[in-house]
C-alpha cells in the first residue's frame, strides 16, 4: 500500500525537525533494501542503476541501453521491495522520456502498483555534449521529467525531482516537487565508481547555487543531495557542515562500496585462514588492502580537530611526500588541507556556541585554537561574524559555513 503525499511530507518534515536530516537509499534489490530500512532509511528509491549495481557494474550503466528501465525498476521493484518494505515510502525510478508510455497513465499505474511515489532517473540531466543535442532534437528532453512531475503534483503523489543546475531547480519547483535533490553525478570511490568527479568544494558550491533558488522560490521545499563526491559520512558532515541540505539520497555509497569492501575483506580472511604463519597472513592482507589516504586524514581531522595537526607528520604515517599528499588533498576535496581543518574546526565552534553555555575562550580552546584572538579572526572570516556577535544575535544563524 502506498503512501500518502501529506503523509510522507509530515514525516519527513517531523524527521527534519527532530535529527536534522533524513536518509534515502537508492537501492536495485529486496536484499539491500531490507537492510536499508532496518538500519533507519527514511525511504527508498528503486532505481535501474542500483540493479545494475548488483550485476557488479558501475550505476552508469542505467544510462545505457542494457534494458527497458521503467520494466526493469517495475519488475524489481514491485516483486522484491515493495512487498518486503511495509514501514517506509518506497519510489519508483521513472524513465519520463521513454517514448512508449504514457506518463499519465503509467505514473497512475507506479501508484497503483504500491509506489509512494516517483523520481526522475535515468535524467537527460547527466548526459551532455552532441549525445545530449541529439536526444533533445527528437523531443527527449529534461521537459519530460519536468512534465511527469507535474503530473504527480496534479495527482497529489509525492515527488522528488533530480535537478543539476539552478534553471532546472525553478522549473521543478514550479511543477510543484515535493524535494529538491541536487544530483551531483556519478558517486566515486570504491572498484567501480567514477573516476572524474567534483571535489567536495565544488558540490559544495554547486548545493548551494541549487538550494539559493530554492529558498527564494519556496523555503519549505525538502533539500537533498545524491552522489558525486560523497562517499563516506565525512563526506556528508562536511555538505551538512558548508550548505543548508536536509538530507543525502544514496545509492553506491550505501549498496556497492560496503559490498565491495565487505565481500572482498571476508573473501581474504577466509583465503588466507589455512596459513600456519599468523605474521605471514598479515601481511599479505595488508599487501593488498587499498589505502584511501583522503580519507585517513579526513578521518585523522574528525577524532584530532581539537589538537595540534601536523600535515607533514600525516604524510609521513601514510608513507608520502608531503608535496604529494597536498596535491592529491586539493584535488580531491577541492581545498587545501588548512582550508579544510580550519572549517572543520569553525564548525565544531558554530555546534558548540549553538547548544552549550559555555566561555568563548573554552570553545576555542576546545576547537584547537591556543590563541583567542586567533580563534576570533578565523571564525570571522568563515562567518563574517565574530564568536561574541554570533552567540548573541537573537535572530539566530544557519549552523555551517
Amino acid at each position: 500500500m502506498a503512501f500518502e503525499r501529506k503523509q510522507i511530507v509530515d514525516r519527513l518534515k517531523a524527521q527534519i525537525k527532530e535529527k536534522g536530516h533524513v536518509i534515502g537509499v537508492a537501492t536495485g534489490a529486496g536484499l539491500s533494501a531490507k537492510y536499508a530500512a532496518k538500519g533507519g532509511a527514511d525511504l527508498l528509491l528503486a532505481l535501474n542503476s542500483g540493479r545494475f549495481r548488483q550485476m557488479g557494474l558501475g550505476s552508469i550503466a542505467g544510462l545505457l541501453p542494457f534494458a527497458n528501465c521503467n520494466q526493469l525498476v517495475m519488475e524489481f521493484g514491485s516483486r522484491e521491495i515493495i512487498p518486503a518494505i511495509k514501514n517506509i515510502p518506497v519510489f519508483f525510478g521513472l524513465c519520463a522520456t521513454d517514448p512508449t508510455i504514457n506518463l499519465e497513465n503509467y505514473i497512475e499505474d507506479i501508484h497503483e502498483k504500491g509506489f509512494s511515489g516517483i523520481n526522475n532517473y535515468p535524467s537527460v540531466g547527466m548526459i551532455d555534449g552532441q549525445f545530449r543535442e541529439a536526444i533533445e532534437e527528437q523531443g527527449l528532453s529534461y521537459s519530460k521529467e519536468v512534465e511527469a512531475i507535474q503530473i504527480a503534483n496534479k495527482k497529489d503523489i509525492f515527488s522528488i525531482a533530480f535537478v543539476f543546475d539552478e534553471i532546472q531547480a525553478k522549473d521543478m519547483l514550479a511543477a510543484g516537487a515535493d524535494v529538491i535533490c541536487a544530483h551531483l553525478g556519478i558517486t566515486k570511490g570504491g572498484i567501480l565508481g567514477a573516476k572524474k568527479v567534483l571535489s567536495l568544494d565544488a558540490a559544495a558550491k554547486v548545493a548551494k547555487s541549487i538550494f539559493g533558488v530554492c529558498d527564494e522560490i519556496r523555503p519549505g521545499v525538502i533539500k537533498m543531495i545524491y552522489g558525486g563526491p560523497i562517499n563516506s559520512p565525512l563526506d556528508l558532515k562536511y555538505m551538512y557542515d558548508n550548505t543548508n541540505v536536509m538530507g543525502y539520497l544514496g545509492g553506491s555509497a550505501f549498496e556497492r562500496i560496503p559490498s565491495e569492501v565487505a565481500i572482498t575483506k571476508i573473501t581474504r580472511e577466509f583465503k588466507i585462514a589455512g596459513l600456519q604463519d599468523d605474521v605471514l597472513a598479515k601481511i599479505l592482507a595488508e599487501m593488498t588492502e587499498y589505502h584511501d589516504y583522503i580519507t585517513f586524514v579526513k578521518e585523522y581531522i574528525s577524532q584530532n580537530y581539537m589538537n595540534k595537526i601536523s600535515f607533514s607528520d600525516l604524510a609521513i604515517e601514510a608513507h608520502l611526500s608531503r608535496t604529494y599528499l597536498s596535491a592529491l588533498f586539493k584535488k580531491e576535496v577541492g581545498c587545501t588541507f588548512s582550508e579544510y581543518v580550519t572549517r572543520y574546526r569553525i564548525n565544531k565552534a558554530i555546534e558548540i556556541i549553538t547548544n552549550k553555555r559555555i566561555p568563548l575562550s573554552e570553545v576555542a580552546f576546545a576547537c584547537g585554537y591556543s590563541d583567542y584572538a586567533h580563534f576570533s579572526k578565523a571564525f570571522k572570516k568563515e562567518t563574517s561574524y565574530s564568536p561574541s556577535e554570533y552567540k548573541n544575535d537573537t535572530k539566530g544563524h544557519k549552523h555551517h559555513i
